[in-house]
């Protein structure tokens, strides 16, 4: 997840939709409530670490952010170093990946009607303007990092948004990437709290959408992944200049990352 959340276009989310563990994210991250601080300014210590393993999954949580940081610390140069001297493979892997990750939900839903037609279409349309935007420029301010966390943390959850290319329109992708390059705490910690409020809140909604609409939502996130591919697909093109000798390689890691992908939902599909 880690290293998907690093690259614009690729979702975080989409991984964890592949590998199975994406019910299990959303439903653990919502448990979360701070109950468990209300012993603690009481001074009741047991009644605080009783409550804290009551809504935190520790088990779940502490594997994945671990992963999540280190892929974030170690793979940050060689993901923007694959994006920039090998653009067109890169994409077409990313490309792969995302088509998969739509054919992976479309299995989820089990009768398609016109209702779960008009949300794909929906989140096609809303995702294509959303890409097509031009990025923002904008300062780095603390407070201004804040918010980017807030709101890019609620795309890098959502299988087929990307939360990097989301902090890449609010002009904050660059800046992020030298604060990870060069350890700028400050900048970090600011932007992991914005982070932090953020998730918390919108796993909430997507979990009672999860619950009670699933299948419609899951319509809707297809629609968002196609919508996607816009990205991937400009950067392929703009690469290839749509030759024959450039596209076939493309095509090729397309499908490797297409069957990849297939591979490992069949792998993982049985984590809940």
């Amino acid at each position: 997840m880690g290293s998907a959340d690093i690259v614009p276009g690729v979702s975080g989310g989409t991984i964890a939709l592949i590998t199975g563990i994406y019910g299990h994210l959303v439903e653990a991250i919502s448990r979360i409530k701070f109950a468990f601080l209300k012993p603690l300014l009481k001074g009741d210590i047991n009644g605080f670490i009783k409550g804290i393993y009551a809504e935190i999954d520790f088990k779940f949580f502490i594997p994945l952010i671990l992963g999540i940081g280190v892929a974030f610390l170690t793979l940050a140069k060689v993901v923007t170093y694959c994006m920039d001297v090998h653009t067109a493979l890169t994409y077409s892997f990313f490309l792969g990946l995302i088509i998969a990750s739509a054919v992976i939900l479309f299995r989820k839903i089990h009768k398609i009607n016109i209702t779960h037609f008009i949300f794909a279409i929906i989140g096609l349309i809303l995702t294509y303007l959303f890409v097509s935007l031009n990025p923002i420029a904008a300062n780095h301010s603390l407070i201004v990092l804040f918010f980017s966390g807030m709101i890019a943390i609620c795309a890098m959850i959502l299988p087929g948004i990307s939360g990097s290319f989301l902090l890449l329109l609010l002009g904050q992708y660059e800046y992020m990437l030298n604060a990870l390059h060069h350890f700028d705490l400050v900048s970090i910690i600011v932007f992991v709290v914005g982070a932090l409020i953020g998730i918390l809140g919108f796993s909430k909604i997507l979990n009672f959408l999860l619950k009670n609409y699933e299948e419609v939502t899951m319509a809707f996130l297809i629609g968002v992944m196609l919508g996607s591919l816009k990205v991937p697909a400009i950067e392929i093109v703009n690469a290839t200049s749509l030759s024959f000798s450039g596209l076939f390689p493309c095509i090729i890691i397309a499908i490797i990352g297409f069957a990849l992908i297939l591979i490992l939902e069949t792998r993982f599909d049985y984590i809940d």
